[in-house]
């Protein structure tokens, strides 16, 4: 059996291809709520605190983060395929509760069936993607799925606003995100094959040794994978305050959704479409550099985000927010299946994803108690030194060269 198997990204371009699609789909989920919530927050419930706003943000990211972990820890056991369908399951019923919400804590409960949803479908298309394409090509495999993703939320999230601008804020935006989710579901059960016997392809040749506790080494032991991890939480914690505040911010500064939805687009579609260069990149150049000044140029961009409000200043620093984003993003793991032997890969991206997205939380949480406190202001400040600080460690701690 395992003769007939070729990993590679030309030898499996057409399944690798329904992947991408399918990734765009579960992206597209994200972005239904990427411009408008704080405001569908303030005028259909009334809610002004910006942690309670951010409470949406904080639920999505520790159901997510959670969801992750089972999901790289069952990969192997239940198969890939099926824990995407499953996921896709759950993101039926959201738009329905967006729209029919009589109460906040229905608002939560959709994100917390969008954070299980993303948890099990992208976590499930990144470890697809990678058991298909093998070493070689991994970098671009990433670039490649991340792009999808983060165009995708940035396409919706532009629509989103547009539909808002226009119609108002519910029920007409969240229809979105019903043709998504069936869309989603059926090229899944349709079209796409389970993965796992590229993994028993490429062990036959693997040099890479197995931990012996994937969760401790990936989280704090080994120096490679504990950095990567830690980066990606902060990566995920500065994106949960542009998520929450920046909509806040562009609000107070008199801006329409329109012009919302413009500025807050910009920022994972330059993230998204810059991982086509990026991911690539990160098969041929050094990943630990690609990850450090990725993160220094996301910490300069938010610390500028108080001091330059004008529309244009303001698209050109979500531009380089974007770039910054998309220099570490598909490098992340493409780093992290590079440093783990692949029968663990999917519970080692799993636990780094854990992480990752727990920065959502920890990052909605920080900024809206800053924000709260001292203002959003001080809030986007205080998430940028904290960006810089984990370009610092990167710099440090990190060895500088993975196989």
């Amino acid at each position: 059996m395992n003769e007939k198997v070729k990993l590679g990204l030309k030898e499996n371009w057409m399944q690798f291809t329904i992947l991408v699609i399918v990734n765009a789909f579960v992206g597209g989920m994200v972005g239904l709520e990427r411009t408008i919530f704080p405001k569908f927050a303030e005028i259909e419930f009334g809610i002004a605190s910006k942690t309670a706003i951010l409470s949406f943000i904080i639920a999505f990211g520790i159901t997510k983060a959670i969801t992750n972990y089972f999901t790289g820890k069952l990969a192997n056991k239940y198969g890939r395929k099926n824990l995407l369908l499953v996921g896709w399951l759950f993101a039926i019923p959201i738009p329905f509760i967006l729209i029919y919400a009589t109460s906040w804590n229905w608002v939560l409960f959709a994100n917390v069936l969008l954070g299980i949803n993303q948890g099990l479908t992208w976590s499930s298309t990144v470890v697809m993607k990678i058991d298909l394409v093998g070493e070689k090509d991994r970098g671009l495999a990433m670039g490649i799925n991340e792009f999808a993703g983060y165009f995708a939320v940035g396409v919706v999230a532009f629509l989103t606003g547009i539909i808002a601008q226009k119609y108002g804020i519910t029920p007409y935006p969240f229809y979105l995100g019903i043709g998504i989710s069936i869309l989603g579901l059926f090229l899944s059960y349709f079209f796409v094959r389970d993965t796992r016997v590229f993994v028993h392809k490429e062990q036959e040749t693997s040099k890479t040794n197995k931990q012996e506790n994937v969760f401790l080494e990936t989280s704090f032991k080994d120096r490679t994978l504990s950095t990567i991890t830690q980066a990606g939480l902060v990566n995920n914690l500065n994106d949960g305050m542009i998520w929450g505040l920046l909509p806040i911010l562009l609000i107070s500064l008199n801006y329409d959704s329109k012009s919302i939805g413009i500025i807050a687009a910009i920022y994972p579609a330059v993230w998204g479409i810059g991982q086509l260069v990026t991911g690539r990149m990160a098969d041929i150049y050094s990943k630990k550099g690609m990850l450090f000044w990725g993160m220094l140029a996301q910490g300069l961009a938010i610390l500028l985000i108080p001091f330059f409000t004008s529309f244009y200043q303001l698209i050109i620093i979500a531009s380089i927010l974007g770039a910054g984003t998309a220099l570490v993003y598909p490098t992340f793991l493409s780093a992290i299946a590079d440093a783990t032997n692949p029968n663990q890969r999917a519970e080692s991206i799993g636990v780094f994803r854990l992480w990752r997205d727990l920065g959502y939380a920890v990052g909605a949480i920080v900024s809206g108690i800053i924000a709260d406190l001292f203002g959003v202001t001080y809030a986007v400040m205080s998430i940028g030194a904290i960006t810089i600080l984990s370009s610092i460690i990167i710099k440090f701690r990190m060895p500088e060269t993975i196989k």
